[in-house]
């Protein structure tokens, strides 16, 4: 008899606590911040809530439109925080070419001002709400709009993009009631592309957004992004945890250096902007800092092809190269004179002539 009293206590324990998390819902990141002031205000000045806007919104940030374009014509924005910027039209497409059709440059970059090509005329639909929105469902086209795959909740990475649905958590303050997963695969989820085994690369850089595929590449992949990221904070002013603090006899050795006495940090040769997201400043530096971590002193590539169903595909090894390491400060030099100066790396400010 207990024991049939201990099952039906357990099926109406387990009954209401299952419907009582899924009767949860989204509330808003405006709602968290009622608490969690700090939080919300590093994350507003992220690129997190700018992966995608709505057009009545956007326009207030004074961003340019593509030539023939006015506000009337935009339904979303993507981006539009630090790299670049593109539009999505009334049907839910990607704008891609002019309005009659003819060739146009119609992603904008901000930090060079510059227009670039964007899938140049193809009928682009929108299908990145997985990880630019808040809620996403694969069902449907967000206002009815043809060219959207899906609906969500709320556009950008708003805070339940990562949390979870927050009424619950709001109304109680219970912190059982609230996602916080601070795995390197919960980050990984959005900052990654194809098989995370891979690297893939495109003309002679790693491609954007894959942070997780070179960390799982890299010497640091046990660890998670927290360790050294603060997840609200803008990338840039994110770190929480320097280099020295585990790599502590490289720092010691780094010390007095040429290199350190001139401001050179670890980053710059061990995560330098080998990664491209909207514009590169020339064959060796990009816009995007490497997760690699690992510098090959070898005159092996980083970069290599492989076909894969019938198509050539470039990725990145497991590697930063010295062209990328060294080569965006010292310009006038070539990669075997980085070769040949590579050695003591650490200490090498000391004896370089």
């Amino acid at each position: 008899m207990s024991s049939l009293l201990n099952t039906i206590i357990t099926f109406i324990f387990f009954s209401f606590t299952f419907n009582y998390v899924i009767a949860a819902e989204y509330v808003g990141s405006e709602r968290c911040a009622d608490c969690h002031a700090q939080q919300y205000n590093h994350f507003r000045v992220s690129g997190h809530p700018y992966k995608l806007t709505k057009a009545e919104v956007a326009k207030h940030r004074a961003l340019p439109l593509p030539t023939g374009y006015s506000w009337k014509d935009i339904s979303y924005v993507i981006g539009g925080a630090y790299k670049k910027v593109r539009y999505i039209d009334k049907q839910g497409f990607i704008i891609t070419a002019a309005k009659d059709g003819s060739e146009l440059k119609t992603q904008y970059n901000l930090e060079t001002g510059t227009w670039s090509f964007y899938h140049k005329g193809e009928k682009k639909a929108y299908t990145c709400g997985g990880c630019h929105t808040t809620g996403f469902m694969k069902q449907g086209h967000q206002d009815g709009l043809q060219g959207i795959k899906g609906t969500w909740a709320a556009t950008g990475v708003q805070c339940e993009a990562c949390h979870g649905r927050g009424s619950d958590h709001a109304k109680t303050g219970n912190k059982k009631l609230i996602k916080i997963d601070r795995s390197a695969a919960s980050c990984g989820s959005c900052h990654s592309r194809g098989d995370i085994k891979t690297i893939p690369a495109k003309k002679g850089f790693i491609r954007h957004h894959e942070q997780y595929n070179e960390l799982l590449a890299s010497p640091h992949k046990s660890m998670n992004c927290v360790i050294c990221h603060n997840p609200h904070k803008r990338a840039q002013f994110s770190i929480k945890t320097e280099c020295s603090t585990c790599h502590i006899q490289q720092q010691k050795d780094y010390l007095g250096s040429r290199m350190q006495k001139v401001g050179v940090r670890c980053i710059d040769c061990h995560m330098p902007r080998a990664t491209k997201s909207a514009t590169a400043k020339n064959t060796v530096e990009a816009d995007i800092r490497s997760h690699v971590f690992k510098i090959n002193i070898t005159e092996q590539e980083m970069f290599y092809d492989k076909e894969i169903k019938g198509k050539t595909k470039s990725f990145a090894n497991s590697f930063i190269t010295l062209d990328f390491s060294c080569l965006s400060c010292h310009k006038d030099k070539s990669r075997q004179w980085a070769t040949k100066n590579a050695k003591n790396v650490h200490s090498l400010g000391k004896y370089l002539k």
